[in-house]
């Protein structure tokens, strides 16, 4: 049978979610976990790759293994054996053609960054001294929706065959002293999100125009877009599939589409 496992992490203690050579990995740490208690090698995939320190409240990954009588107590059991920086919110049947990358159609991440100094969320949000121009910032998040090709908010050494991106969502608001930045879309190159944030951020302090942004995205040239924001800031949140890949439909908004 093939399984859905749900996971939030926080990425800090982390070299991102793809096993690493000589790093600790989400990945391997959730791998190791699951041939343990399932007393056979299991390999996972999942949705996608989260750098270094980047954390995620909601990231699926698929593995194959014989059908579970209970998937909760396994559920159970994982909780019990992972580290307290990693947690299991799911175990969830699905078709055997389900794959948790390309079956996603959306995926949604938030960047927190604090207004204020606050050492409680040091390792959650990216602290700035001055308070950039929310409105500008909207006004450039608006014109990131007029494009798909976003190879300058790419790393430059990456595999991928295409920069090709829908993004359908792209705002900021501000609660309680802090900026939240909330982005979606159908995929997302590596680095990507923090690459836009931190250009969002040269707008917001007047650093370059909304003009500059529009010839940046042409450029199609990374050396010409902003320096990465940190990693601390960004979360996944959200990755979305269609019902009709779960064996049992669930009806939650977090799955379904």
């Amino acid at each position: 049978m093939r399984y859905f496992i749900e996971i939030s992490y926080n990425g800090k203690n982390y070299h991102g979610w793809q096993v690493q050579p000589d790093a600790a990995s989400v990945q391997e740490v959730l791998e190791k976990s699951l041939s343990t208690l399932l007393r056979k090698e299991i390999k996972i995939t999942g949705a996608g790759r989260t750098d270094t320190g980047v954390h995620a409240k909601q990231l699926f990954a698929h593995f194959d293994t014989e059908p579970l009588a209970d998937a909760s107590v396994l559920q159970f059991r994982l909780n019990s054996l992972l580290p307290k920086d990693i947690s299991v919110k799911n175990i969830l049947e699905v078709n055997e053609e389900a794959h948790a990358r390309f079956d996603a159609v959306e995926r949604e991440y938030k960047y927190v960054i604090n207004l204020e100094k606050d050492p409680f969320s040091i390792d959650l949000a990216y602290f700035i001294y001055q308070q950039p121009s929310v409105a500008l910032m909207n006004q450039a998040a608006k014109i990131l929706l007029d494009y798909n090709d976003f190879q300058c908010f790419s790393r430059s050494r990456t595999d991928v065959k295409t920069y090709y991106c829908n993004i359908n969502k792209a705002s900021w608001e501000e609660v309680d002293q802090q900026l939240i930045f909330t982005i979606a879309a159908d995929r997302f190159l590596r680095n990507m999100v923090r690459a836009i944030v931190g250009t969002l951020l040269e707008i917001g302090f007047e650093k370059i125009t909304l003009e500059d942004f529009h010839n940046i995205l042409k450029s199609r040239d990374r050396s010409k877009a902003g320096a990465s924001a940190p990693a601390q800031g960004l979360f996944l949140t959200r990755v979305r599939y269609p019902n009709n890949i779960f064996i049992n439909e669930p009806i939650n908004e977090s799955l379904g589409q």
